[in-house]
């Protein structure tokens, strides 16, 4: 059975980028999330098997939305997809608990092993 995958991002280009991404590697994505309050509940309803989390986001951000996510169950797997030159803010996310992250622009293969790593880890 395939792994499945929520992707939270505020735009739906990314989100649509990432979820071909993972479409192409075999995953299922069985839900989106524009912001980091919906990416909490949709969490609670479908209990995927990894998120995929943006970092800046209107109403809630990834990082507040990790760490709730986290408090739901502490075993989730979440990678942050950040833009550069934020360091500070990957450092942070990974402190609050993400398990790695991914720079955009995406590369299609760094995205599956991300994803990868953190299911098998």
């Amino acid at each position: 059975m395939a792994k499945t995958v929520l992707i939270v991002d505020d735009a739906a280009f990314m989100r649509m980028m990432i979820k071909n991404i993972l479409l192409d590697g075999g995953y299922e994505v069985i839900g989106e999330a524009e912001n980091g309050k919906q990416a909490v509940d949709a969490y609670k309803e479908l209990q995927p098997d990894l998120v995929t989390m943006d970092i800046t986001m209107p109403e809630m951000d990834g990082i507040e939305a990790v760490k709730k996510i986290l408090a739901i169950n502490k075993d989730a797997k979440i990678i942050m997809c950040s833009a550069m030159g934020q360091q500070a803010m990957v450092i942070e996310a990974i402190q609050a608990g993400a398990v790695d992250f991914v720079v955009k622009p995406f590369k299609p293969d760094r995205v599956l092993e991300a994803v990868d790593k953190a299911l098998n880890s």
